[in-house]
């Protein structure tokens, strides 16, 4: 297989999310964040979004969130978060986010608040509202974006400011940054690790952090070990062990499962039964970045058999 490092902005934007949103709204959305009463815990509604995904005739889903929060006037309502991370642009995005926010209202009939964060490379690129006019009736939704590139301007605010988000930021937009230089995004992980770890967290948050951080900014074996034991000499000079060894690498083996599980849930999803010795070959691969392009590739391959002879040829690459 090939030895180039797909990013991987799904699960760890989904991740942050669900641990994170009130510093997300925060930092992202200071006006949505100002409408809700964070003293009642919001509640996530995977099942929900899963149901309106189904129905949506949508395309291709990434980092997408549900949920329901109280806002200070004590009424409830539902927040669609909707994380973008395509590289290139969509004609159909502003229709997906019309789609998702009509069908939650649909099903459920709760106001839906749609959000979008748009991690792409085209700064022209700036969806926000969908709508169409014919025959005197005019409908159009309208919502607010924000665009992960603007951020760059501003990389020392992102560098001082202690929101979860200004380092998932910072990671993002070096890992799109240093798509196919694999020493280029081993120094920029250092340099965003060592940013998290700077900040002043609290050791349960740069754990957190820190997992969200080394799943999204993946690494050739070979420079993932570099890159642990950089990071060990860091602690041991400044006497800080926040990370061990055996965290460190426990934490990549668990998203190594975590990618193969994905893999094969997804074929089990579209063809009901996966081959034994498909399951073991995937069980067999150890980069990350590869499960992650298998992983696109089961999304979106025609049957079982096309994608057997995909990993038959990936193997005979490797």
């Amino acid at each position: 297989m090939s030895t180039q490092t797909a990013a991987n902005y799904d699960t760890p934007w989904k991740e942050a999310l669900q641990q994170y949103l009130e510093p997300f709204l925060s930092f992202c959305f200071p006006k949505v964040h100002a409408l809700i009463d964070w003293n009642q815990s919001p509640e996530s509604l995977d099942k929900e979004l899963e149901q309106i995904m189904r129905q949506a005739d949508s395309g291709e889903r990434v980092a997408d969130k549900l949920f329901k929060v109280w806002l200070l006037d004590g009424k409830s309502t539902w927040v669609l978060v909707h994380v973008e991370v395509q590289s290139q642009s969509d004609s159909g995005f502003a229709k997906r986010m019309y789609q998702y926010n009509y069908r939650a209202f649909d099903l459920y009939e709760q106001p839906v608040i749609s959000l979008a964060v748009l991690g792409d490379e085209k700064a022209t690129w700036r969806p926000s509202k969908y709508g169409y006019k014919l025959g005197g009736c005019q409908l159009k939704l309208k919502f607010p974006i924000v665009k992960l590139l603007d951020y760059q301007a501003k990389w020392q605010d992102l560098e001082q400011d202690t929101n979860p988000f200004a380092i998932m930021i910072m990671a993002h937009l070096t890992t799109m940054m240093t798509r196919g230089k694999p020493q280029m995004r081993q120094q920029g992980k250092w340099d965003v690790v060592r940013k998290l770890l700077e900040k002043g967290y609290h050791q349960e948050d740069i754990r957190k952090l820190f997992r969200l951080l080394d799943w999204m900014m993946t690494l050739p074996e070979e420079l993932q070990q570099s890159f642990e034991e950089q990071l060990n000499r860091y602690q041991q000079e400044r006497k800080m062990p926040l990370l061990s060894h055996m965290e460190i690498r426990g934490m990549q083996r668990g998203i190594v499962r975590t990618a193969r599980e994905s893999v094969i849930e997804v074929l089990t999803v579209r063809f009901e039964v996966v081959p034994p010795e498909v399951i073991d070959t995937i069980n067999q691969i150890e980069d990350v970045s590869v499960l992650k392009q298998l992983l696109r590739q089961a999304i979106a391959i025609n049957s079982m058999v096309d994608f057997q002879q995909l990993l038959s040829q990936n193997q005979a690459n490797s």
